[in-house]
């Protein structure tokens, strides 16, 4: 095992094994896969940059914990339910052009006639007395801007984590993983510096908060990037994986039948895996965390960008220097992965986080005994160091997120059997994706409506920072607790593999 390291670390030398561990016949198979990752995250930056200004700017930060809560997350359980039946009838591949297509309509469907008749098609309850009752009132009215929120949302789990992902982890080898999977970040997350450009500039001529002119552009461009990740996926199925060299059933190996289990069956195998068990707690902690810290900072963004345009523009900015962060990170991540253990790169996400975390609600709790440092300030506010310092935070989060979070943890699954890889990966990404957000959402929710009714997010920012350590502290354990797992099942792995030299 060792002799087998050391030839891997050989391969590559000098410049070449830091930027680009790639062979060049390869390149046939990483570029299409990098560049299909790169349309899938440039969509989902244009949405995640989109839903917050359409969302923030009308509806209000505090309508996101209810959103997330009673829309995002029965959604993903509907699309959970879908999409296991699909996979029970229908080929993978034929599934990844049905959800592929589903959305593509539906963005054009928005475009064309959903947002030009909102004022047609939604209802107003602003004028409903109950501050609880209105607030979950609020985006059943708006219900387009709802759809709209709730399909930007899933995109982000369905396509990136479960459809990519999925296809990924089979097609590459455990050996290929190390060395392609934070690359395929690199060269992907390049889409969160172009959505950022588009976000900041297309919108530049529309003044009017109530309207959305650059729509049909944006809207365009996303459609655009949709068909292009279609036609990557047919060209790698059905003329790059015909070559042995890029797709070896030794290495890779498939399954013998097709997998057909009902949501209950999946779940409940996964509430009886220890390591599924570990991954949905990274995989909820990671969303809660991030949630508690994002929505209250979005409420601060939109005191300083009020409208459509101001906010977009300025979630364009997030979105180009989270592209360049993440691109720093990628190179910092492929090698540490290649480098260093699987424990090293899990748990710099949660670190990052945690420290970051603690340093923006700092800012937010002792916000009135900061102010008389920055009055005398000229161009300089507590407010904007505020929405600087959360930025910040976002951009670091997002960016060791994409090029340690997400290899590591899908690292994680290649070495389970065919059955937890498919649905209980599914179940994993989808559902735990979402019940991680609406975990955070829920928690927001409670403390808005029930435990301290007519407060402010701001005002109960002491709360929120000690339920954000109490979930970090839980994310530490189950990275170790992964770790402990991985290490064994790898190691199992690899003395069968040499016993049957």
């Amino acid at each position: 095992m060792a002799e087998a390291k050391k030839s891997e670390e050989q391969e590559f030398t000098g410049w070449r094994s830091v930027f680009w561990p790639i062979h060049s016949f390869e390149l046939k198979k990483f570029l299409p896969m990098a560049l299909m990752m790169m349309c899938i995250l440039f969509t989902y930056s244009m949405l995640r940059g989109m839903k917050d200004s359409l969302v923030v700017t009308t509806m209000g930060e505090d309508t996101i914990p209810t959103l997330k809560l009673w829309f995002v997350l029965p959604s993903a359980v509907l699309f959970m339910l879908v999409y296991s039946k699909l996979s029970s009838v229908f080929s993978k591949d034929q599934v990844f052009y049905m959800v592929t297509s589903f959305f593509l309509v539906y963005f054009i469907a928005f475009a064309t006639v959903l947002y030009p008749c909102h004022s047609y098609l939604q209802a107003d309850f602003s004028g409903i007395e109950n501050e609880a009752l209105r607030r979950v009132m609020r985006p059943v009215g708006n219900w387009v801007f709802s759809s709209f929120y709730v399909m930007a949302e899933l995109w982000g789990s369905a396509m990136v984590s479960l459809m990519f992902w999925r296809f990924a982890n089979d097609v590459t080898s455990l050996k290929e993983s190390k060395r392609f999977y934070a690359m395929f970040g690199f060269v992907a997350n390049g889409a969160l510096i172009i959505s950022g450009l588009f976000l900041k500039n297309i919108n530049g001529g529309n003044s009017s908060g109530d309207e959305w002119a650059a729509l049909p552009y944006l809207i365009a461009s996303v459609s655009v990037a949709c068909v292009i990740i279609i036609s990557l996926y047919y060209w790698l199925n059905n003329s790059v994986l015909k070559d042995p060299r890029f797709f070896n059933p030794d290495e890779i190996k498939k399954p013998k039948k097709k997998v057909k289990l009902s949501l209950g069956e999946s779940l409940n195998y996964i509430l009886h895996s220890k390591y599924l068990g570990f991954i949905v707690l990274l995989v909820v902690c990671y969303g809660i965390s991030i949630n508690l810290v994002e929505v209250m900072w979005k409420g601060q963004a939109k005191l300083m960008y009020p409208t459509k345009d101001a906010f977009n523009s300025f979630m364009g900015g997030l979105q180009i220097w989270t592209g360049f962060a993440t691109i720093f990170f990628m190179l910092v991540g492929a090698n540490v992965l290649r480098r260093c253990s699987w424990f090293t790169g899990a748990i710099a996400t949660p670190a990052i986080i945690f420290i970051t975390g603690l340093i923006f609600f700092g800012f937010i709790i002792f916000k009135e005994t900061l102010t008389p440092y920055f009055s005398s300030s000229e161009g300089l506010t507590v407010l904007g160091v505020i929405v600087g310092v959360g930025l910040i935070q976002n951009v670091l989060s997002k960016g060791v997120k994409y090029s340690m979070f997400d290899p590591t943890k899908e690292m994680s699954y290649i070495p389970l059997d065919d059955e937890l890889k498919s649905k209980g990966k599914a179940a994993v990404d989808v559902i735990g994706g979402r019940a991680g957000k609406s975990g955070g959402a829920l928690i927001q929710f409670l403390l808005l409506n029930v435990i301290f009714v007519g407060s402010s997010l701001v005002e109960l920012a002491p709360v929120i920072a000690g339920i954000f350590v109490v979930i970090l502290l839980v994310w530490f354990y189950a990275v170790s607790g992964l770790n402990k797992e991985f290490l064994k099942i790898t190691s199992e792995q690899q003395q069968n593999s040499n016993n049957n030299k």
